[in-house]
């Protein structure tokens, strides 16, 4: 442009261009004008810009305060708390721009931008997946979802790329991505899954064909769009692509220079907090961590998940019967039970089953007299002769008092039923007020003459001594029945 502007000026100014020059190039450099930054537009984010965090579904990243440092997901430059955040399963496809626009130290700030998402996230057949696109008037899938499981070989994968050729075709590109890169065959998992569909397409420029149409196709086949635009990228162009809301999938960067920047950004939008560990999962007993920031309650065992699916209740396994017990169940308040037998049995090894057991043997039947072991495991009371079973069918009662000798009557002793008797004397005595013993009646007395006095008096000695006997006999007999009372009772009870 200098060789040619002499030529166009007056022959003064002709004359003078050199001088002009030299005072140029002697006059110091002015500071060079800051680049004007594009105007604000609404509907996408300006990277170090303020705007809404988080992404449909996930929080944004809390405050951290000063001096306290925070490994959660969101925080610039940091890592993600180990337990706490995960990265939730996806099939992510990269779309990026490579036209003749994108000069190659650009490319290479784009691959490392690709790079640094991918250590963000868990690699794997189980976890996320990765393919790419490359484009620019040509379409090329680099490598396909199914192709790499680990970070290491995927992010050698990412490096060999190479640009491609002039031209943006970025609705060439989405279509490329929604028919070949997102299916099953290709490696992308089924609708039975639930595994989110993501797309994250970079350019710097307009698209040369029309996208509309196969971005609305791509967003309603479950697709979900980000579109991250630099420098000259038309704005209208990018939120036509991307899944709304718009200022949760619209990214925009002045130069490709800040753009690796922007991988913290998508670390917290594919960041799951884990409910578990963070303690907020409410569960009363138990959280377990379904992934993908998904969780659910369950009970420790002896209890059943409330219908509000966070508290317990201790289980009656008595009531359900599925506790086992031979006999007896009983339920404890810790939610559990344990097996109790019937009377005259005993509790297995097993704790559930029970044995007969012979109390009669044991000496824990509590008979009075004689215990009788049955079959059925249990035992039946009876007496000796002459007495009688009570109704408590333990004790017994005499049944014929004047049989056993133990009633008292100098006489004669009379039954009057079972365990009751009354004492009577014999012809010629009346019965004492003792109701015991006898005396010989008056009339009998005046009929001895005092001529047989002697005879009289021998004969009162004589019946005395004889009653005497008798209660000493009497006496003798009831302790002799005391003691084989006591010896019986001692050998049944040994």
């Amino acid at each position: 442009m200098l060789d040619t502007m002499p030529r166009r000026l007056p022959g003064l100014l002709l004359l003078l261009w050199p001088l002009l020059l030299l005072l140029l190039l002697l006059l110091p450099s002015p500071a060079a004008p800051t680049a004007p930054r594009p105007l604000a537009r609404s509907g996408f984010r300006r990277l170090g810009t303020h705007g809404p965090g988080g992404s449909p579904g996930h929080r944004p990243a809390p405050a951290v305060p000063t001096g306290a440092p925070y490994s959660g997901a969101g925080q610039s430059g940091g890592t993600r708390g180990a337990g706490v955040c995960k990265s939730r399963p996806l099939d992510l496809v990269f779309i990026i721009d490579s036209s003749r626009s994108v000069r190659p130290s650009e490319f290479t700030k784009v691959k490392t931008f690709v790079s640094r998402i991918i250590d963000t996230l868990d690699i794997g057949a189980a976890d996320t997946r990765v393919a790419l696109v490359n484009y620019a008037s040509t379409v090329k899938i680099e490598f396909h979802l199914q192709n790499h499981s680990d970070k290491q070989s995927l992010k050698q994968a990412v490096a060999r790329i190479t640009p491609l050729s002039t031209g943006t075709m970025s609705g060439l590109a989405i279509q490329t991505a929604m028919e070949k890169a997102f299916t099953v065959e290709a490696g992308a998992r089924g609708p039975s899954s639930n595994i989110p569909k993501v797309a994250i397409i970079v350019t710097d420029g307009r698209p040369q064909d029309q996208v509309n149409e196969v971005a609305a196709q791509a967003r309603a086949a479950g697709i979900e769009l980000y579109a991250v635009g630099v420098g000259r990228a038309d704005m209208e162009s990018l939120k036509t692509i991307a899944s709304k809301p718009l200022d949760e999938h619209v990214f925009y960067v002045e130069t490709y220079g800040v753009i690796e920047k922007l991988s913290s950004r998508f670390q917290e939008t594919f960041c799951a907090a884990d409910p578990c560990v963070l303690g907020t999962h409410g569960c009363q007993h138990v959280c377990i961590s379904d992934g993908d920031g998904r969780h659910h309650c369950e009970c420790s065992q002896g209890y059943s998940l409330n219908a509000d699916k966070k508290t317990c209740s201790a289980i009656d396994k008595c009531a359900l019967n599925t506790h086992g017990c031979g006999h007896i169940c009983v339920n404890d308040r810790s939610g559990s039970y344990h097996c109790e037998c019937y009377e005259g049995y005993t509790l297995n090894a097993d704790r559930k089953t029970c044995s007969a057991q012979d109390q009669c043997a044991a000496g824990t039947h509590g008979c009075q007299h004689v215990c009788v072991s049955d079959r059925a495991g249990s035992h039946h009371c009876e007496c000796y002769e002459g007495y009688t079973l009570n109704a408590d069918k333990k004790t017994c009662s005499v049944r014929d008092k004047c049989a056993l000798g133990s009633h008292g009557c100098q006489h004669i002793c009379v039954s009057d039923g079972a365990a009751a008797y009354h004492c009577d004397c014999y012809t010629g005595f009346t019965l004492n007020e003792d109701k015991r013993t006898c005396s010989a009646v008056e009339e009998a007395r005046r009929l001895i003459s005092t001529e047989d006095a002697c005879g009289c008096e021998a004969t009162l000695a004589f019946q005395e001594k004889v009653s005497s006997s008798l209660q000493r006999l009497n006496a003798k007999i009831d302790d002799i029945l005391g003691k084989l009372q006591a010896n019986e009772y001692g050998q049944i009870h040994r």
